[in-house]
């Protein structure tokens, strides 16, 4: 090292001590100009994963999905929410969260042995951690894709539960009346051959059937007349 370095480094302590906590690779990193460098540059596709996972801004605020991930480890809850917070990023929908949740503690007592060391118990504890992402302003068929997407990538220990909301326009109640009315037609004729709903036509259809070329070589042939 030269006189004018080592000048600099008891000028300036702290400049001392940032490059000794750094290591070898950094401090010769930064002291190479970055054009210079030849170490390859990460994809940013790569660097984004080492970043926190991008949000769209809800316009209307009108929630859509409530989406409750469950687990026994905080990593693995974590870890889970934010892959789900990246593909709704990417499906174009806006997600808030992860919101924690009040864990769900849970205790219980069972007894070693029985008889005299009935007092030799031991205790046991569980804890449930939580995390809530809300989806706004998303379409229905779009958050269906998204929750079948985490669905087909589900990380082990996690469980999930959604809340889905669909919404409308005015008057829904009378095209629901409208559409009720054509399933009881279009279903009339079939539940009319179940149970003790048997109309004339029934039995007529019956007859005909028995009637055909395809029932008569399964029946058993006329007796002879010898």
């Amino acid at each position: 090292m030269s006189s004018a370095s080592t000048r600099q480094l008891n000028e300036n302590p702290d400049v001392y001590a940032q490059m000794t906590q750094a290591g070898p690779e950094t401090q010769l990193q930064g002291s190479i100009p970055p054009e210079q460098r030849d170490d390859p540059r990460l994809p940013r596709s790569v660097q984004v994963v080492y970043l926190k996972p991008l949000k769209r801004r809800a316009q209307y605020g009108v929630p859509t999905c409530d989406l409750q991930l469950r687990s026994y480890n905080v990593r693995n809850v974590e870890f889970f929410a934010d892959f789900a917070l990246r593909a709704a990023y990417y499906l174009k929908l806006p997600a808030a969260g992860p919101i924690p949740l009040p864990r769900i503690t849970e205790r219980w007592t069972v007894p070693r042995s029985n008889f005299i060391f009935k007092k030799s118990q031991e205790n046991f504890e569980r804890i449930t951690l939580r995390r809530l992402i809300q989806i706004q302003d998303g379409h229905r068929e779009t958050v269906e894709v998204w929750l079948a997407f985490l669905r087909k990538h589900a990380y082990y220990g996690v469980g999930m539960k959604a809340n889905v909301w669909q919404h409308e326009k005015l008057g829904v109640g009378k095209t629901m009346d409208v559409s009720l009315e054509n399933l009881k037609q279009a279903m009339e004729p079939k539940w009319a051959h179940f149970g003790r709903r048997k109309t004339l036509e029934t039995s007529e259809r019956a007859f005909e059937l028995m009637r055909g070329e395809a029932f008569h070589p399964t029946r058993d042939p006329p007796p002879s007349s010898a």
